[in-house]
């Protein structure tokens, strides 16, 4: 494989400033985008201190370190992900620590290596080992802290670098892949994830704005030699799609999450449903009880089943097979085993049951 570019700062941003440059007061001269955004910060992060930002040194997570620790000093720490998937990820590292020690904000680096299971991608399986790794680092299960102390260790929440770009950019790629409603509904701005709270205050802030102010202060950051690989289908959108819907639609960054926030609030009553439904079976599906509900029940119920029990999303093709062979199990002896993401959906008895992959 051939080796990956080093990463380096942004060419059109200037250096780094010195370490005893005076900050401004918090929230000064602020973009209205981002001025939104810090006082969402100061909201947000009133009941839940300290917090630490997913650092990964670049533009987004850089401005969003400096935001918190401008906003909330003392109170920020920052964690770094080394995948060690490409050749550049110890620049990745480099360029954190020393944005850390300028801002004199803790930071642990933790180093993961994510496997992917059979029927996952290994895009899916470096998001699912990073997530975990937040988690663990955040409530002070990893070791390894870079700064003299485990930064993440105690953090009531970990904060994002996601942006309103970022944000539509998803919301294109589930309509390109004929995503349903949880697809649909793009990036939520809080959620949970291993006994940990997410949080995602630069939601609303289109990319641009967060690379300009950047460059104001005076902050460098590293460009993922990757994003530049149009082999990729979110950076054909973002270099293909978004310059064009910039020009034909320059509200596109509202209007998107305005789209995606009315698919979050129709999935959350579909989940409801399928809850109450799976509920009314003692939790776990009942093949006659399922066959009495419509196929569109059915279905609801059996997504909600695989993904909020067993983590699992089945394919629409995997899904529509289940349901086929749910209406046709009338016999005490009718086998159902049918492959879904990483394991088998199996009859077990008058019930269904998933089973992990051997």
């Amino acid at each position: 494989m051939a080796a990956s570019p080093t990463p380096r700062p942004n060419a059109d941003s200037p250096a780094p400033p010195r370490a005893d440059r005076p900050p401004p007061p918090a929230g000064a001269d602020l973009p209205p985008a981002l001025r939104d955004a810090f006082a969402a910060i100061l909201r947000a992060a009133a009941p839940r201190l300290p917090i630490a930002i997913a650092l990964s040194g670049g533009a987004d997570s850089t401005a969003l370190l400096l935001l918190a620790a401008r906003a909330l000093p003392g109170q920020v720490r920052a964690i770094h992900i080394h995948h060690g998937l490409q050749d550049a990820a110890d620049a990745f590292q480099r360029q954190c620590e020393a944005l850390c020690e300028r801002l004199r904000v803790p930071l642990a680096v933790v180093r993961v290596q994510a496997r992917h299971q059979p029927g996952e991608s290994p895009e899916d399986a470096a998001r699912r080992a990073r997530y975990a790794a937040l988690a663990q680092a955040a409530t002070g299960q990893e070791t390894g802290p870079v700064g003299g102390e485990a930064a993440g260790q105690g953090a009531a929440s970990v904060w994002l670098g996601h942006h309103a770009d970022d944000q539509a950019e998803t919301l294109l790629l589930a309509l390109s892949r004929g995503a349903g409603l949880p697809g649909l509904a793009a990036m939520p701005a809080r959620f949970e994830r291993e006994g940990v709270v997410f949080e995602r205050p630069l939601l609303a802030v289109p990319g641009p704005v967060i690379r300009q102010w950047l460059r104001d202060e005076g902050v460098g950051w590293v460009e993922d030699p990757t994003n530049a690989d149009t082999a990729f289908t979110r950076n054909r959108i973002r270099h293909a799609l978004l310059p064009a819907l910039q020009a034909a639609f320059p509200t596109f960054r509202d209007t998107f999450a305005r789209s995606a926030r009315h698919a979050a609030q129709a999935q959350a009553l579909l989940a409801q449903v399928a809850a109450e439904d799976l509920a009314a079976m003692d939790g776990t599906p009942a093949i006659a009880a399922l066959q009495g509900l419509t196929r569109e029940r059915q279905a609801n119920l059996l997504r909600h089943w695989l993904r909020a029990a067993h983590q699992a999303a089945p394919s629409a093709a995997q899904l529509e097979e289940l349901l086929d062979q749910v209406q046709a199990c009338r016999t005490r002896g009718h086998r159902i085993r049918l492959k879904v993401a990483t394991g088998f959906v199996e009859r077990a008895g008058d019930r269904l049951a998933y089973r992990a992959a051997a």
